[in-house]
């Protein structure tokens, strides 16, 4: 299944999105990757997280063309355990609903008691995955697998360093 990460960084209000991409969940290496400079960010509001980081995530994954059969994204999918949408659910939808989402988070969330927790490495601290367009339990297995020791999986920590590398200027 060929996978893809998403991430985004800022630079005052302009948005560096990354993609990387690989040909399955357990890739060691990137088959491709994609930085996309988003101007005009909307400002950060609480609770509408989505707004301002939407927008460049579109943009980074329009570089890919097709073939993702599923996307990470570093956030919820899901804020609650009655399905309100995070920034993955509303990635989902906004994909037309066909492109799974599964959303990696670094912290619990409040009222995320639902997130499944993953264990990665010999790190204590879990992930928080959520899901959307497929079964949560399999999203687990999967992000279990992921290449890397780390508690971050190596593809996830990729993602991040392009992004930052760009907001930084160094791309």
């Amino acid at each position: 299944m060929k996978i893809a990460v998403v991430d985004v960084q800022y630079q005052d209000d302009v948005a560096f999105a990354a993609l990387v991409a690989a040909d399955d969940w357990t890739a060691a290496v990137a088959s491709h990757t994609h930085i996309a400079r988003y101007a005009g960010c909307a400002e950060y509001e609480p609770g509408q997280f989505y707004k301002r980081e939407l927008p460049p995530l579109l943009s980074v994954i329009s570089l890919a063309g097709s073939g993702i059969e599923a996307l990470v994204v570093d956030s919820y999918v899901w804020l609650d355990n009655i399905g309100t949408p995070g920034l993955g659910a509303r990635l989902f939808n906004e994909l037309g609903g066909i492109i799974p989402v599964i959303g990696i988070a670094k912290t619990a969330y409040r009222g995320s008691s639902f997130a499944l927790p993953v264990h990665r490495g010999i790190s204590k601290r879990p992930l928080y995955v959520t899901a959307a367009g497929l079964d949560e339990n399999e999203a687990v297995m999967l992000v279990a697998n992921m290449h890397g020791d780390a508690r971050i999986p190596y593809l996830v920590r990729l993602a991040d360093n392009l992004a930052r590398n760009g907001a930084k200027g160094l791309l």
